[in-house]
């Protein structure tokens, strides 16, 4: 069984899904790995490094792409090197379904296998390879650490022979993996720390970790059976509103991390409520890339608005290449293995498997 990767374009994505860690474990389990040439290069795992764990590198991309058995990637690769894939290929990766719902249909239809990991369910067994926690973890670390830089004041309170300055007030707008690790990070750091969510679930955990939670009068309990969060109704989304109305009147950092599956960003910081926030104030838009959770948020765009940073990035893990390709590459090999049946060493598609059958596009 032959298992490959292209590189991505580094444009975009940084990431890469199989480190030379990974590699060797793959061949362990009796994988021949094949990578494009420099597929690491730029996070400093050389072809060399790679060569060294038996993986073989390949020149032209083409010839990976016909010869595996499994394609690991972060996205869904062009439609150039989608057109070379062929009947019985497995492709996984984080493949975006809602939005490339043609693509993937037509490559069902030439039998090729697609696996998209973030609709992996929310069970006890998928952890190990649950790609949106592991992810998230790190964007919602690291959108802290952005919008502290971009925060002209200390964090932190500070009592000096000259005055006392006071501790910023953070609040972390949504609750789950990112939101959670966002809170533990700014209250690492000194904040004073508030956060929202629709979920009430989200309540205990954020107290747990020091942050106040701000509960919306008469809240239901918006949480699918999987864990995500559903859209709320018009009557919580105007109590919300009020509610953040009056919070963001003094809030120096607003982290947003407000997302539901599948579909565009809710619009939670109106116009409004930014024209009354301190001038000064920064927020971070970690949902930038499906729409934002801001009224004024643009990707890869800082935009001052009367004072107020609003800071959104396409894909911040970027910056956190190395650390986000070693738990990704972890995940994916996981997942693998769980597909892999250790008596025959071949792909095994059992779609009693909940794993393998929700995450299998079909």
């Amino acid at each position: 069984m032959k298992i490959g990767s292209l590189s991505e374009d580094l444009n975009i994505e940084k990431r890469v899904a199989i480190t030379p860690e990974i590699a060797k474990k793959y061949i362990s389990l009796g994988f021949e790995v094949l990578l494009s040439k420099d597929y690491g290069l730029h996070l400093g795992f050389g072809n060399e490094q790679y060569k060294s764990q038996g993986v073989n590198i390949f020149e032209n991309g083409k010839d990976i792409l016909t010869n595996s058995d499994i394609i690991l990637q972060l996205g869904l690769p062009s439609d150039d090197n989608l057109s070379l894939l062929k009947e019985n290929q497995n492709l996984i990766g984080v493949l975006n379904p809602f939005l490339n719902k043609e693509k993937l249909e037509k490559l069902s239809k030439k039998k090729i296998n697609n696996f998209s990991l973030e609709l992996l369910p929310r069970i006890t067994r998928a952890q190990s390879m649950d790609i949106l926690s592991s992810q998230a973890n790190l964007a919602g670390y690291k959108a802290v650490i952005e919008s502290f830089a971009n925060f002209e004041k200390a964090i932190p309170m500070m009592m000096t022979a000259a005055g006392t300055v006071p501790a910023a007030k953070v609040l972390v707008v949504g609750a789950g993996v990112a939101g959670l690790q966002a809170i533990a990070t700014a209250k690492r750091m000194g904040a004073i720390v508030f956060a929202t969510d629709v979920r009430m679930a989200s309540k205990e955990q954020v107290e747990s970790l020091g942050g106040k939670f701000l509960t919306v009068e008469g809240s239901e309990n918006l949480e699918t059976e999987g864990g995500y969060a559903k859209e709320a109704s018009e009557e919580f989304k105007k109590k919300q509103e009020d509610l953040l109305s009056e919070t963001l009147k003094k809030i120096d950092i607003v982290i947003c991390t407000a997302l539901i599956p599948g579909k565009k960003a809710p619009v939670i910081i109106k116009e409004d409520m930014i024209k009354n926030m301190q001038m000064g104030s920064v927020i971070y838009d970690l949902a930038a890339i499906q729409g934002g959770n801001t009224a004024y948020t643009e990707v890869d765009k800082i935009i001052d608005h009367r004072g107020v940073k609003i800071i959104g990035e396409m894909n911040i893990l970027n910056k956190l290449p190395i650390s986000a390709s070693t738990l990704y590459a972890k995940n994916l090999f996981n997942f693998v293995s769980n597909l892999l049946d250790k008596k025959t060493g071949k792909i095994n598609i059992n779609l009693e498997d909940e794993i393998i059958e929700k995450t299998l596009v079909k």
